[in-house]
């Protein structure tokens, strides 16, 4: 009986082509949008975190300057010095190495090309407390470091604007008229939240100092912590040593920030889960819509086939039958729509999923909750219509014009 009762029902759909089309719209749509939204917020869940990851695990940026909606006016405070960042290093246990950062931009020639980038000054701590390798070349020697030599190590977006991803190692590039010499090359990052993180130079900071920022000012420092240790003590210890360094007294607010990776990535991932819930949240009412489409369709339905339906009754169905068949058939076209909703939502992340920087996912189980989810609405949505159509008089059926 049910393959009989699912075949009449399918016949009766595409009996009717458009109608059973405009009345899955709504369930197309819902599930389409329910999907794209979940699998594009996993995404971007995803991607945030490897932005965060590729900052390095178990580290903490030191930033002068008072945390967001703190402080007001006032000076600017001061940036950091050398000695603030051996300070650090020596004196905080559960330390493995601090890099102290200053950056510029600048014009990048060579051999007639050029390029505007971003210049980041630092030590080779920078390549100790990041996970960022080099794909060729090397990193700095000590007396580069102490002496502040015109050495560069260069991002793949630099190789590849101005070297057309040839070998740059051993060549020489013009950096605001500097000289200097390429001796390595970074491996590839990409894009993401933070931009193109392939498009930079690195130098010895003291390069970056003398030639560029003009001060020996430090507006950034990485450190690496080992993870052996608690990072909430680190940060502590950190915290003691700068404001003891900065003569801050007393109930005075630090003049500084620290910023562990891990808070930025959890912190992350918990706004794009609420977002995408709300947003999915959304989209779901546009399921509901699709099924009170449904269930008006199926009442249509059964008053223009009220004759029909008593006939069937007169020679004999019972009414569990004719239940049956209007609820297989308001199954039938909630499942329909569903099928077709995961077919649009998997063309709208593929087509998405470029312009957002994002991964294209899959995401089955996803995939699966909404066609049960469409199943079910079409049996809670449908069950009223059929319900009624069973009930019918088949005497009083029979008079229906």
């Amino acid at each position: 009986m049910l393959g009989t009762t699912f075949s009449l029902a399918v016949r009766s759909i595409f009996r009717h082509k458009l109608r059973s089309f405009l009345t899955t719209l709504g369930i197309i749509i819902g599930v389409a949008a329910v999907v794209a939204m979940v699998t594009l917020g996993k995404a971007t869940t995803k991607a945030a975190q490897q932005q965060v990851a590729s900052l390095g695990t178990n580290v903490l940026q030191v930033r002068p300057g008072q945390g967001f909606g703190r402080g007001g006016g006032g000076p600017r405070p001061p940036d950091f010095k050398e000695e603030d960042v051996e300070a650090v290093a020596r004196q905080v246990a559960g330390v493995n190495a601090v890099a102290p950062q200053a950056q510029s931009t600048a014009t990048v020639i060579y051999q007639g090309a050029n390029w505007s980038t971003t210049i980041n000054g630092t030590t080779n701590a920078f390549f100790q407390v990041q996970p960022w390798p080099l794909v060729s070349g090397r990193t700095f020697t000590r007396a580069e470091e102490q002496a502040g030599k015109a050495v560069c190590i260069i991002g793949n977006t630099i190789r590849t604007n101005l070297f057309r991803g040839g070998e740059a190692v051993g060549e020489r590039l013009r950096v605001n008229g500097v000289s200097c010499d390429v001796i390595g090359t970074l491996s590839t990052r990409g894009q993401g939240g933070f931009g193109d993180q392939d498009d930079v130079i690195v130098m010895p900071i003291k390069q970056v100092q003398r030639r560029f920022t003009g001060s020996r000012d430090i507006r950034l420092m990485l450190v690496g912590v080992d993870p052996a240790y608690d990072s909430a003590q680190v940060q502590e210890s950190i915290k003691q040593v700068l404001r003891e360094r900065r003569q801050i007294s007393g109930g005075k607010d630090d003049d500084f920030n620290i910023f562990d990776t891990a808070q930025i990535s959890a912190t992350l991932t918990g706004i794009t889960t609420l977002l995408t819930q709300i947003v999915t949240a959304v989209a779901a009412i546009s399921l509901v819509v699709g099924g009170i489409g449904i269930m008006n369709i199926m009442l249509v339905s059964v008053t223009e086939r009220t004759r029909e339906i008593g006939i069937r009754l007169a020679i004999g169905a019972v009414a569990s039958e004719v239940l049956m068949q209007f609820l297989m058939e308001a199954v039938v076209l909630s499942c329909l729509g569903g099928l077709v909703g995961l077919v649009v939502a998997q063309l709208v992340v593929f087509g998405l999923a470029p312009l957002m920087q994002v991964e294209f996912m899959f995401e089955p189980q996803i995939n699966v909750i909404a066609f049960l989810v469409s199943a079910v609405i079409g049996v809670v949505f449908g069950y009223f219509p059929a319900r009624r159509a069973a009930s019918l008089n088949p005497i009083d059926a029979l008079r229906h014009e």
